[in-house]
C-alpha cells in the first residue's frame, strides 16, 4: 500500500515518519514502535487493513529508521516531548495512539503528561512489569546492532535463525530493509546503534510505571501476546499484563495469537486489527 514520507524538526531533531492516507476524514492514529524497530515494523497491520481505517502516522522514534541519531537525549521524556512536537507540526490536537513494546510504554507516558493531547491508548505487549529475564530475552536483538553483514541477503538470514522469530511471513521483509543501510560495498549494518539503545533502555527503565498506569485516565486497551519469545518463555506473562490492565483506572484486556514480534503479522495482525477497530471510534480530525 503506497505511503508518504516526511521530515519535520521536533525537539531540536529531524524526525521522520510515514503517513498512510487511503481516504478523506478517517480518524488520525500514531503508531509507536519498538524499542529498536522503525516505522515498518507495524507493516503487517497495514496489511490486513488498518489503514482503511485509520489515518495513520508512524514516526522513526529518534536514533531510528532515518530519524536523526543524537549522541545524548534518550529518555522518556524526549521521546515524547518529539510526538507531540510532530503533533503540533501536523495539526493534531489529540488523536489516540497505539505502540508496541517500548513505543506503548511511550504511550502511556504520553497519556500521563499530556493527557490534554490523548484520547485513547492501545498496548500492544508492554506492562509495568515484563517478564523478570527480559534483558536476557532480548538479546538476540541486540546482537544485530553495531554488527555488519555480508549484505541484505545474509542479514535475513540471520533474522530468520532468531529463536524470537516463531515464523516467517513475507511483510517482515521491508521491515527488515528498512532496518539497515547498505554501505558502499554492497554490505549492510543496521541504522541504530547499541550505544543508543542502551541510552533509551537506561532512560525507561527508571520510571515508576506501575504508578503511570495508576494514573492514566484515558481508556486503555492491552493486547497480549502469549506464545514463547525466548527462553521458552513469553516476553509478558499473562499475569502480569492482567496485573498493569488491574492498575488502570479504565484498562481492558485482550489476548492475540503469536509471540511479542510475530503477533504483528499473520493471524496476530488480523486479531488486533479487529480488536483496534472497536477500540478506537471514528472521531473528527481535530486541528491546532
Amino acid at each position: 500500500m503506497p505511503y508518504k514520507d516526511h521530515f519535520i524538526y521536533t525537539n531540536k531533531i529531524r524526525l521522520h515518519f510515514i503517513e498512510y492516507k487511503t481516504k478523506n476524514n478517517l480518524t488520525p492514529l500514531i503508531l509507536l514502535h519498538g524499542l529498536t524497530a522503525n516505522a515498518h515494523t507495524f507493516d503487517g497491520l497495514v496489511c490486513k487493513g488498518l489503514a482503511e481505517k485509520y489515518h495513520l502516522y508512524i514516526p522513526d522514534l529518534r536514533g531510528r529508521g532515518h530519524s536523526d541519531k543524537p549522541a545524548y537525549n534518550y529518555s522518556i521524556r524526549h521521546h515524547a516531548k518529539d510526538i507531540i512536537g510532530m503533533m503540533d507540526q501536523i495539526g493534531l490536537e489529540k488523536v489516540a495512539i497505539a505502540g508496541h513494546s517500548f513505543g506503548g510504554l511511550l504511550g502511556i507516558y504520553l497519556a500521563v503528561h499530556f493527557p490534554e493531547r490523548i484520547e485513547k491508548v492501545v498496548i500492544l505487549d508492554a506492562a509495568a512489569e515484563m517478564n523478570a529475564k527480559v534483558g536476557q530475552m532480548l538479546m538476540p536483538v541486540f546482537k544485530r546492532l553495531d554488527k555488519t553483514f555480508a549484505s541484505f541477503e545474509a542479514y535475513i538470514e540471520h533474522t530468520k535463525a532468531s529463536p524470537t522469530l516463531t515464523f516467517w511471513d513475507e511483510v517482515m521483509t521491508t521491515y527488515y530493509r528498512a532496518d539497515v543501510k547498505t554501505l558502499p560495498d554492497g554490505k549492510v549494518r543496521t541504522y541504530s546503534s547499541l550505544a543508543n539503545i542502551i541510552k533509551v533502555t537506561i532512560g525507561v527503565s527508571n520510571q515508576p510505571w506501575r504508578r503511570f498506569f495508576n494514573d492514566v485516565t484515558q481508556p486503555v486497551l492491552l493486547i497480549n501476546a502469549t506464545d514463547n519469545y525466548n527462553l521458552n518463555e513469553p516476553l509478558l506473562p499473562d499475569y502480569k499484563a492482567k496485573e498493569s490492565v488491574r492498575l488502570l483506572q479504565n484498562g481492558t484486556y485482550l489476548k492475540v495469537s503469536g509471540n511479542h514480534q510475530t503477533m504483528l503479522y499473520g493471524d496476530g495482525a488480523e486479531e488486533i486489527v479487529e480488536a483496534m477497530s472497536a477500540f478506537i471510534p471514528e472521531i473528527a480530525m481535530a486541528e491546532v
